[in-house]
């Protein structure tokens, strides 16, 4: 899957949100893991890239089951909000 604008803007809403000094959207591999050994983040982290989602997308994340596969990579959060009905230049 390439990089699309949802990618980029999923991206630049980790780093905006969680204030991820010096890494930019190209550092972000849209397959390796957001939490434990890819970008290391943690639940704190997973609380504010849910508020983030939801005031960015207007799309809720309904429980922590979702949420879990919701964030499992970028991939996998931008497949999330394409089937919530997010469009790709969101």
């Amino acid at each position: 899957m390439g990089e699309t604008a949802l990618h980029r803007k999923v991206k630049e809403l980790i780093i905006n949100r969680l204030q991820l000094e010096g890494i930019t959207p190209e550092d972000i591999d849209n397959g390796a893991p957001l939490f434990g050994d890819g970008l290391g983040l943690d639940s704190i982290d997973a609380l504010e890239l849910v508020i983030g989602i939801e005031k960015e997308f207007g799309v809720r994340i309904q429980d922590e089951e979702v949420g879990t596969k919701a964030f499992a990579s970028v991939n996998a959060l931008v497949d999330f909000l394409r089937s919530k009905g997010v469009p790709e230049a969101a």
